[in-house]
């Protein structure tokens, strides 16, 4: 870390009761000041009694916390008379005039509207944690004295942020962006090929809609629901990240090997989904996720060098083969992702007893459609069980193969 007097290291509280806002308001103010000391929390008691234990430099509460709200919190806050005022910023769904009269006599720091405007926000929050030309810069912890690869990868499954980004998602925002917003479509067109970005958007849209009966399993519906505003902060946010892109050219070459095998699986799926009249959709985002844990490893593994530990090709084939399905197996329960988008997923890697879709039947054919070394294995595979029970022949497999 830079040279800065410890008193000045800010701290934050952050109240918000969405898992992927509070996670991208956390990464924001990290991206502002990386040495923040930052509490989250997600209900408005808890909140209540964090304020009463610290005394913070800023407060940031939606307005809709369960329990005791936003505003009433910021009330709480300003009935205590600190001096100076505490900066506290307000966020709410609400922007009508009612709701703007409620608030002010409470003299918020900011009352920000979502979406947010994270340019926006990201200038409030140097004003409040920055000093005029104050630069401070963090440099990434050592790994803990005896640490070893294996004890490192088994404690960051539980917390890990998931895959690296493979598009250029600042790119996809600035070239989707026009007058009118995000364009979604174009949006979607731009980023649907990118694991990290598919898995947490859908991940996303049924954290914020768990009132809804049907999840959303594929990224268009996650697009629909969470709209053009929060999807593109979303996105945003996973840029925020450490580690977000592999700088290491080796790291990189493996990621893009277990990209090339999501999109073959992804494709396929959609391909033969459609000759067999099924959903094309939730069968490319399958396909597309089944590495996500591989890919999450890698990303770990540059965290782990970044730390100052060694890597050779031997020591990341073995880390994927002993971690990557485990990962994946955590990310998708940690994200609670929907259970049917899960049993598509895992149909790719095994098909044991008991009756399964034939979504399924279809995932765990192109699985290994994916993993072929050449044409002449369609024959063998159009005679496995799983093609017997789809009803699909050498023909069928060949027009799918040639889709790529």
């Amino acid at each position: 870390m830079t040279v800065v007097d410890s008193m000045a290291v800010p701290s934050v509280l952050i109240a918000e009761p969405d898992p992927w806002s509070r996670d991208l308001l956390k990464h924001v103010v990290l991206s502002v000041r990386c040495d923040a000391q930052l509490d989250v929390c997600g209900e408005g008691q808890q909140a209540l009694r964090l304020l009463s234990q610290n005394t913070y430099d800023l407060v940031i509460a939606d307005g809709d916390l369960p329990g005791v709200g936003g505003l009433d919190l910021l009330r709480t806050v300003r009935q205590r008379r600190r001096s100076p005022v505490q900066p506290f910023i307000l966020l709410s769904n609400r922007s009508d005039i009612a709701s703007v009269r409620e608030v002010l006599p409470l003299v918020p720091t900011a009352y920000l509207t979502r979406p947010l405007d994270m340019s926006g926000l990201t200038r409030r929050l140097q004003g409040l944690l920055l000093s005029a030309g104050q630069e401070v810069s963090c440099e990434v912890p050592g790994l803990a004295p005896g640490m070893t690869l294996n004890r490192f990868l088994e404690q960051r499954r539980a917390s890990c942020d998931g895959a690296p980004l493979l598009v250029d998602a600042r790119a996809a925002v600035t070239h989707s962006h026009g007058p009118a917003g995000l364009d979604l479509a174009l949006f979607e067109q731009q980023v649907r090929t990118d694991p990290q970005i598919n898995a947490v958007l859908i991940a996303a849209a049924n954290s914020a809609d768990q009132h809804r009966v049907s999840p959303a399993q594929t990224l268009s519906q996650a697009l629909q629901r969470l709209g053009p505003g929060q999807s593109m902060n979303l996105v945003l946010g996973l840029v925020l990240k450490h580690s977000a892109q592999l700088s290491d050219p080796g790291l990189a070459d493996y990621a893009q090997k277990q990209w090339a095998v999501s999109l073959r699986a992804a494709q396929y799926g959609h391909t033969l989904a459609s000759l067999l009249n099924l959903d094309p959709q939730r069968c490319y985002c399958a396909g597309l996720l089944h590495r996500l844990g591989d890919l999450a490893v890698l990303r770990c593994l540059q965290e782990w060098q970044l730390a100052g530990g060694e890597l050779d090709t031997r020591v990341i084939d073995e880390s994927l083969a002993e971690f990557g399905a485990a990962y994946g197996s955590a990310l998708r329960a940690r994200w609670r992702l929907p259970l049917e988008l899960r049993e598509l997923i895992a149909a790719i890697y095994h098909l044991g007893g008991g009756v399964y879709s034939r979504e399924a039947l279809v995932m765990h054919l192109v699985g290994q459609m994916a993993n072929m070394t050449s044409e002449e294995q369609i024959s063998e595979l159009a005679n496995c069980k799983t093609a017997r029970l789809l009803r699909v022949g050498t023909s069928e497999l060949s027009r799918v193969i040639q889709t790529l």
